[in-house]
This record gives structure tokens, sequence and C-alpha cells, in this order.
């Protein structure tokens, strides 16, 4: 026996692990190395020629990248933006494109919208430069005088330099950022950076608070993550905002959805583990962080991911917690009624598995003690009663484990 257990051993690690460590690396890896723009929603203003040939270009060089959304004008736009209707918005006339964007729904974003505008302004630039040299030729051929005093004129512009003679010709454009991130953390990697720190205390407390000696009833475990998850938040809530800056916004409603956020993958944790023992642990684990982090979009945006991957990460805590983040701290708690469910939707499951996982857990141990004692039982009715202690055991054994009651 010794020995098929030695080699069941080996295959595991040689088998086994490898595998699981390869799943791990994938489900990190391969979201971010196909993050591209996915029916981002996007705003256009005003309904002109300008606007239109803007939004067949884009849909051309860029199919299924962006869904288009018309405004009336630029505050209808911004509004938009403040309530994440959309990420930003190009606001384009004869001469200018202006890019109104939020640094703080998504810093790919707002800079994949940054160079949207740019080409779109080089693009523009370069057909009126063609209209106007079609114009000329279309000019000279109808006079030789004048064409040859337009040559005469490009030579002297050909003098002055190109970038004198394509100025009145060339697109400005100019971006906006209606929200910004705080000013300490211009790139936001401090907010993205605190979302997989989050998962792995979650699970930590989860797992402290089930496998506690001292926490015996299910009020207890449930009093004490309550606890420990607002006192975490506050912890990182200071470093955050206190040390680094990164959440300058409604700093009460920031804390409140930190600890939400703490509680629903701690609970989580803490239920898997009360109803599957030690596996549990690393069913919540797998769970939270190879899939949550994982497809979580908090480095990018969910519409940056690949299809269906963006759904799924958004339905776990770690992606619905860091959306739920961001539109409470930068947006007043704009469109975050589908995150906030889904924490509370995980919160209240978990910890009714902590709450009632004892009475699921006493079942079907008392299901095996009765099955054992009777198999004890049996055999021993022709004889004198010794089947006695196994029953007098049984029920000891049974005794033992009311505390969990």
């Amino acid at each position: 026996m010794s020995g098929h257990q030695a080699w069941r051993e080996v295959a595991i690690a040689a088998i086994v692990l490898p595998i699981v460590i390869t799943l791990a690396v994938m489900a990190f890896a391969w979201p971010a190395g196909r993050i591209s723009p996915r029916d981002v929603p996007v705003g256009i203003v005003g309904t002109g020629p300008a606007s239109q040939h803007a939004v067949e270009g884009l849909t051309r060089g860029k199919p299924g990248a962006f869904d288009f959304r018309l405004y009336p004008d630029q505050q209808a736009a911004r509004s938009a933006i403040k309530h994440r209707d959309v990420y930003g918005a190009f606001a384009i006339s004869g001469h200018s494109i202006t890019v109104l964007k939020a640094t703080a729904a998504s810093p790919s974003v707002a800079q994949l919208l940054t160079d949207v505008g740019q080409q779109l302004a080089d693009q523009a630039t370069r057909q009126i430069a063609q209209q106007k040299a079609a114009l000329t030729k279309a000019d000279g051929a109808q006079s030789p005088a004048k064409a040859h005093k337009q040559a005469a004129a490009r030579q002297r512009a050909a003098k002055q330099g190109a970038a004198g003679a394509d100025s009145s010709v060339r697109i400005l454009v100019k971006a906006v950022d209606v929200v910004p991130v705080a000013a300490e953390d211009p790139r936001g990697v401090v907010f993205s950076s605190s979302v997989f720190p989050l998962t792995i205390c979650g699970i930590m407390i989860g797992a402290f608070v089930t496998m506690a000696r001292g926490l015996a009833r299910p009020r207890h475990r449930l009093l004490t993550l309550l606890v420990a998850c607002a006192v975490a938040a506050l912890g990182i809530y200071l470093v955050a905002q206190g040390f680094l800056g990164a959440l300058p916004h409604n700093h009460v409603a920031t804390w409140a959805i930190l600890s939400l956020d703490l509680l629903s993958i701690s609970a989580t944790a803490a239920g898997v583990i009360r109803l599957l023992g030690p596996a549990g642990l690393g069913l919540s684990a797998a769970l939270m962080v190879f899939v949550g982090n994982a497809f979580s979009g908090a480095t990018s945006a969910p519409e940056m991911l690949p299809k269906g991957v963006d759904h799924v990460g958004q339905w776990l805590p770690p992606g619905a917690g860091a959306s739920l983040l961001r539109d409470t701290t930068y947006f007043d708690g704009n469109a975050d009624a589908g995150h906030l469910a889904v924490l509370a939707l995980w919160t209240v499951c978990g910890l009714t598995a902590v709450m009632c996982g004892h009475w699921v857990i006493r079942e079907a141990r008392g299901t095996k003690t009765g099955a054992t004692t009777s198999g004890e039982l049996l055999p021993a009715l022709p004889g004198s009663g010794a089947a006695l202690p196994a029953r007098r055991h049984a029920h000891a054994h049974a005794r033992r484990h009311d505390g969990d009651d």
C-alpha cells in the first residue's frame, strides 16, 4: 500500500499540479493577451456630415470595437459619461475634434479614445488636403494663367516649410478629461492593484473564521466575519487614500464598499469550507483568484476582455467589487445597482452556509454514524449484547460535535 501511495503522490506532483499551474497562468495571461475594444459604449456629438463620416470610418476600420450613441451636444455627452452610460465621446466639427474621456472609468479606454481621436483628425486632414489638391488641379486646367500664379504660390510656401503649408487645413484635437483619476494616482495603478490583495485577504479571513476552534457557534463566526471585514477594509482605505491618495471621494461610502467586497469573498470562502471541509478552501481560492480576479477587468475594462469572459468576471465578487468601487469613488454611485446586487447575493449565500451548514454536516454525520452502528449491531444480535459499546460510542461521537450547533 505504501508503494502505491508513493506512486500516486508522484503522479499528482508530476502531472496534476503542473496542469493546475498551467491553467492558472493561462487564466491570467489569456485575457491580458487578448485585450481589445469590444462594443465599448462611446458617444458621438451631433449628426452632421463630419460625425457621420467619423462613425463610418471607425466602423470600417475597427468593426465591433465601439457601440456608438448619439447626443445632441457636449453637455448631454458629459452627463452620459458621469452617469456611466458611455466611456467617452467625440465632438467633431469642421476644424477640430474634441475627445471627452473619463480616466477614472478606465485609463486604458481613455488612452484608446485619445488615440482614436488623433487618428480621426489625421484622416480628416488628409481628406481636406486631397480635396484642395483636386480643386487646385481643376482650376489650373481651366485657366493656365491662374495655374501659373498658383504654382508660384506653392513654390513660396515650399520655401517656408511644409508645416506652414499644411497649417491651414490641419484638424486640431483637444482632449478633455471629464472625470479624472486622483492626482496622486494619475495612471490608476494603485486603484487596479488593490483588487488582487482584496481577494486574497477575503479568502484568508473566511478560512481563519471557519477553522478557528474558539469560534464554535455559527453566530460567533458571523459576528467575527463582519468585524474582521470592516476593520480590514478600514486599514485598506487608510493605506489607499491616507497614504497613497487613490480614493479621494465619498470616504464613508468607499469604506463601506470595501467592507462589502471583503465580506462577499470571505463569507463565500467560509461557507464553502464549512460545507466541504479543507477542500472548500482550494475551491473558493480557485474561483475567486483564478477566475474572479483574472476576468475582473480591473486593470483595463470589462469591454476590453474577450467576449463571455467580461460577463463571468462581473458576476463574481472581484469584478463586481472593482466596478462598484469605481462607481462609488468617482461617479457618485451611478450605475452601481447591478454590481451591488451581485455582492449582496454572494454575501447572503455565504453567510447562510456559515449559519446553517452545521445542520447539513450533522445530518451527513448522523447518517454515516447510523449506518455504521446498524452494521455493527446486526452481527451481534445472536450474541450477548456486544453491540452496546458500539452504540454508546456512536452517541458519544455525536455529542462531541454538538458544539457546532
